[in-house]
């Protein structure tokens, strides 16, 4: 009876210890249900996809979709949902003006994705904002930048890394349009023995380009 009794007591003393330390963890993270994304080293917390909020933080940004309306903060979607709101995915082909702020470009090839809590963003150039994509297929995908064709860049009017990626992907999209030389292809997409100098032609509109936006090209 006595081993019972203390059995049942360690037990009890067990269930109210993990109790206070669950309850910590909430307590520290807001009380909310929280996401540890780590995907490509980005290692924030967010609110979980499916727990609810009473109030959307201030600074958000609003996004109608389908007769839908969305909330979008700090790479966090809100769905109204009566007096509360949804933590939801956010609806691929949106744009937004604003990437989040902690986010982490994710190349695949030349192209540059920004990735924040299981979400992918394109830049587009004809809505001047950010597009939500789908996932991109991740074999090569690297958070190391690709080389410029053996092109070395300086921003001489201070462009932040978020200017410069972009600035490099239409570069290179404009110069690989106009010579039909594209580096991220095998062999550049050309005959072999168009390789060399169509190389050396795309490597002279890239630089002009480049120049042309302000930047020292060697």
């Amino acid at each position: 009876m006595k081993n019972r009794r203390w059995i049942t007591a360690c037990g009890a003393l067990a269930f109210a210890l993990a109790l206070t330390a669950a309850t910590a963890e909430a307590e520290r993270h807001g009380g909310r249900s929280e996401h540890f994304d780590d995907r490509y080293n980005h290692n924030h917390y967010y609110p979980a996809r499916g727990s609810w909020v009473r109030e959307v933080p201030g600074g958000h940004i609003v996004v109608n979709r389908d007769h839908e309306r969305f909330f979008y903060g700090a790479g966090v979607w809100y769905a109204p949902r009566g007096p509360r709101f949804l933590v939801v995915a956010p609806p691929i082909g949106v744009f937004v003006p604003v990437l989040p702020p902690a986010y982490t470009t994710v190349w695949i090839g030349a192209i540059p994705y920004y990735y924040a809590n299981d979400a992918y963003y394109v830049w587009r150039e004809s809505a001047h904002g950010y597009e939500v994509v789908q996932p991109p297929e991740e074999n090569g995908a690297t958070t190391q930048a690709p080389a410029s064709d053996d092109i070395f860049i300086y921003p001489k009017n201070g462009q932040s890394e978020d200017q410069q990626a972009r600035d490099k992907y239409e570069c290179h999209r404009w110069a690989a349009s106009e010579t039909g030389f594209d580096p991220t292809q095998s062999g550049g997409g050309v005959p072999p023995e168009q390789n060399s100098s169509k190389r050396a032609d795309y490597q002279r509109a890239m630089g002009a380009c480049l120049e042309g936006r302000g930047y020292s090209v060697k």
